[in-house]
């Protein structure tokens, strides 16, 4: 019955709390140094299941620029983070594109969607 303690940096607000977490038999049963209620459960869920919301692109075509920003709708398991980029790879839109449109539904198998964080319009080609 050893108690653990690891220590997190809070991302969930502007101050930044150095939080710890105490273990004891694989349960978090104290969080320390959290300043809002948010640090409490970003540190429980950060010991138990680390999530992260991924931002990156896509390729897409007929826009002015060649990538589209988009983003996971909700965090996805950060071991998975990698799996979800390489699929992402694959995923080739074409403009229009309005923000927050779905641009990959279900990616990885997570049963979270992939969607625009901008809009893009169609570029018109000249003649």
């Amino acid at each position: 019955m050893t108690a653990r303690i690891t220590v997190y940096l809070c991302i969930e607000c502007p101050l930044g709390c150095r939080l710890e977490v105490e273990e004891r038999d694989g349960d978090a049963i104290e969080v320390r140094g959290f300043s809002c209620k948010r640090g409490s459960e970003y540190a429980r869920q950060e010991h138990v299941d680390p999530r992260r919301t991924l931002t990156t692109t896509v390729s897409i075509s007929g826009a002015r620029w060649p990538r589209l920003p988009v983003r996971t709708e909700r965090p996805i398991p950060r071991a998975r983070v990698r799996d979800v980029c390489r699929a992402l790879r694959a995923v080739h839109v074409t403009a229009p594109v309005a923000l927050g449109d779905v641009v990959a539904h279900d990616v990885g198998g997570l049963g979270v969607d992939v969607v625009a964080t901008r809009a893009m319009s169609v570029v018109a080609t000249p003649v």
